[in-house]
């Protein structure tokens, strides 16, 4: 029997379960890998917002990531709220001379528009992005992390080439946040390819998570041995079909119906 690729989700909890480490673990599971965690911040969390934050010391967070890569190893990390600068710049250091795919999903603000990452911390990520294989911003974080214009199809895929172009990092400028009816996604690589992936716009409210859904499952699937392109087009049906099947828990940005979707890879 072949052993499921081992998946290290580093990212802070959510304690309604609809995203951050619970969403990873409920991707990185349904889509056939071995779920581990380095929680970096705890949050009082539900569908109507962000309640509280306490934030984990970088040292401890560090110790998290050696226990899980010192014995079990990993064959794909993936990245998302960080907590601190420190956390960050901390981690840029150990995660340096990992040879596996790490997908970095830059969270900066909640779905229902929490802060989650100051300025400082968002000044961490370059280092980050420098050692990243993919990185995963919606359209209000590649404004922030590029300043420049989004305001159509064009500019988006100019940012992202810009982006990929300054860390030598392949990037995933996502569309959710644009509006029409459809959602338009662009895979940049940093020799400047690009595929465009083009869907109608699902009317629903129940989107809380999409963000580390999306990033846990490129990363479960990059640890399977998929090429990147394909990861994401599997990982991008993967979420559309977890939006599709939503629970209807909340009076909010509702949580995602992983456990409805069928393995993909």
């Amino acid at each position: 029997m072949k052993s499921p690729p081992r998946i290290l989700a580093i990212a802070g909890s959510d304690s309604s379960g609809g995203a951050g480490i619970q969403a990873d673990i409920k991707t990185v599971t349904m889509l056939g890998g071995y779920a581990m965690t380095a929680i970096t911040a705890i949050t009082a969390q539900n569908t109507t917002g962000v309640q509280g934050v306490e934030t984990l010391s970088e040292a401890f967070v560090l110790a998290q990531v050696e226990s899980c890569l010192s014995d079990i190893g990993a064959d794909a990390i993936k990245l998302g709220m960080l907590g601190s600068a420190d956390i960050a710049q901390a981690l840029a250091g150990r995660l340096d001379s990992f040879a596996g795919g790490i997908v970095f999903d830059p969270v900066m603000v909640a779905t229902s528009g929490a802060v989650l990452a100051d300025q400082a911390t968002i000044a961490g990520f370059a280092a980050l992005m420098d050692i990243a294989t993919l990185v995963t911003p919606n359209l209000p974080e590649l404004a922030a992390l590029t300043d420049m214009p989004l305001g159509n199809v064009d500019e988006i895929g100019v940012a992202a080439h810009a982006l990929a172009a300054r860390h030598d990092v392949s990037v995933l400028a996502k569309g959710g946040h644009g509006g029409g009816a459809r959602v338009v996604d662009i895979l940049v690589a940093p020799g400047g390819e690009a595929v465009v992936f083009d869907d109608a716009r699902l009317p629903s409210e129940h989107t809380h998570g999409t963000g580390c859904t999306l990033s846990s499952a490129i990363a479960t699937l990059v640890g399977h041995g998929q090429a990147l392109p394909h990861a994401v087009r599997l990982a991008r049906q993967f979420v559309r079909a977890a939006i599709e099947n939503a629970p209807g828990f909340g009076s909010g940005n509702g949580p995602l119906g992983h456990q409805a979707v069928r393995s993909l890879n």
